[in-house]
């Protein structure tokens, strides 16, 4: 892994997405409100760190990638933060992306006793952001000439499109750049023919157009089938959670990969991770298979952290070492 780790901080990598400010309130709770029947927080300090696609971009630094950053942010308190967070830790982000007349979309969750009680979100309708973005889509085209690799990271916010999409995988065969997608199925983008989608258990069922029954096992045959059916990847992995991750090619199963994980305290980006080190490791050369052990590795260190959170090298490799 340690050769992998090498190869993989020599890309550069351009992440297209959602971008979103995560704000965490932290505190304690001992009593209840008269006014309503609500635990009464008492807050003992706050913590904002980059979240959605800027999350999948601080992932990509922390391996040593260089990285790139497009989504739209609001000229706000919020935005002007999160900036200067993507600046402290070394992703690219061009200053026209942040547009005055939208809010940056902010997530407040607040957390009791290590215990999430509840999520505030700030944000537009997602039409804001993708006619934001409309402008800018030529400055998207031209930066994939570029790079090793593009991420598509969909918060389902606005900024993925159809259209941009379709753009950006032509450009992107145009010049034999690696093109993934961290998906959001509630949008039914209609797309085909990516070189990897990396959805969770129930994306994959929305994406399947499938639902279950409580307790009713999960149809993975079916799933890949369907996926396969209707976007065609060339490669398909899904994340199972504690049941680890399912590799799949023309809609059959090719291998199902344990988790690694030995302790999980927040899975809050987990799928963000995934994307990353998926992405990062087949651009420097790994198999699916050799990538999927890579992400699963990655993703061990950071559910074991809580809030949003990367995994340097030194991190990845002491991991490793513990599960051989």
């Amino acid at each position: 892994m340690k050769a992998l780790l090498e190869k993989i901080a020599g890309l550069k990598i351009l992440v297209v997405g959602d971008i979103i400010l995560d704000h965490y309130i932290w505190g304690d709770a001992s009593r209840i409100s008269p006014e309503a029947p609500v635990p009464v927080v008492e807050v003992e300090r706050d913590s904002y760190v980059a979240g959605g696609a800027a999350n999948v971009a601080l992932n990509l630094v922390a391996f040593g990638v260089k990285t790139e950053l497009c989504g739209m942010t609001g000229n706000d308190d919020a935005g002007i933060m999160l900036r200067g967070l993507l600046l402290e830790h070394s992703v690219a982000y061009d200053d026209a992306f942040g547009v005055a007349d939208i809010p940056t979309i902010l997530k407040t969750r607040v957390f009791v006793r290590q215990q999430q009680l509840c999520r505030l979100d700030r944000e537009r309708d997602p039409s804001a952001y993708s006619t934001a973005l409309k402008t800018l889509t030529p400055d998207v085209l031209e930066k994939i000439r570029e790079v090793d690799a593009v991420i598509l990271s969909d918060y389902a916010k606005g900024v993925l499109t159809e259209d941009l999409i379709g753009e950006l995988q032509e450009n992107a065969a145009k010049h034999n750049v690696l093109l993934t997608y961290d998906p959001k199925p509630k949008r039914r983008l209609s797309i085909k023919n990516l070189d990897l989608i990396t959805p969770n258990r129930a994306e994959s069922l929305e994406m399947a157009g499938l639902e279950l029954e409580p307790h009713e096992p999960y149809p993975a045959e079916e799933v890949c089938a369907r996926i396969w059916e209707k976007h065609s990847p060339r490669h398909l992995i899904i994340t199972l959670g504690g049941e680890g991750m399912l590799l799949s090619e023309e809609g059959k199963i090719s291998k199902i990969i344990p988790t690694y994980a030995r302790e999980v305290f927040d899975v809050s980006g987990a799928g963000d991770t995934v994307i990353a080190a998926l992405t990062a490791s087949m651009a420097a050369g790994a198999t699916l298979e050799e990538a999927a052990h890579f992400a699963n590795t990655v993703a061990g260190v950071v559910v074991a952290k809580l809030g949003t959170a990367t995994a340097s090298p030194e991190e990845i490799l002491l991991y490793e070492a513990a599960n051989e």
